[in-house]
């Protein structure tokens, strides 16, 4: 049986990819009592990096924000293999980071970020809710636009 969360993304048309394995010397996610880490993704799909440039060079803020959600997924689908498939142990998404490959004169890093918030408080609704960093920064692993990291209070 399908649980609630499980069922939203269904009535969204998303189907979570498979977690990505890390590619360095670190782990996806660390659970400290309630509190469930989730490591920074970047853009994957299909085992390959998406989004590879720059914000404000190669691609548009609308672009930023597809990237940032296609870490969005990956954050979740990182939470999903976390808590042994069940979604619905999400209590909250309590805080988010996120960080937009850009120029130096771009300043609409909130905006690119938006991409990865709007899909947190579409799947979980209020529970998506979270407090949030959006930073800019010179450069991401394998060059990739956004990156996406969160903390998800769990039972």
């Amino acid at each position: 049986m399908a649980g609630k969360i499980d069922a939203r993304l269904k009535e969204l048309g998303i189907t979570l990819p498979e977690a990505p394995m890390p590619v360095a010397n670190y782990v996806p996610s660390v659970r400290s009592g309630n509190l469930l880490f989730v490591s920074g993704q970047v853009p994957m799909e299909g085992g390959k990096p998406q989004f590879i440039g720059k914000v404000g060079r190669e691609f548009k803020i609308e672009d930023g924000q597809k990237a940032a959600r296609l870490c969005a997924l990956n954050v979740i689908a990182q939470v999903r293999a976390a808590l042994g498939g069940d979604l619905d142990k999400v209590k909250r998404c309590v805080r988010v980071g996120g960080f937009v490959n850009c120029t130096p004169e771009f300043g609409d890093q909130p905006q690119v970020i938006n991409g990865a918030s709007d899909l947190f408080v579409q799947v979980f609704g209020d529970a998506g809710k979270h407090a949030r960093a959006a930073v800019g920064v010179s450069a991401l692993p394998r060059g990739v636009a956004a990156e996406v990291e969160a903390v998800f209070e769990v039972g």
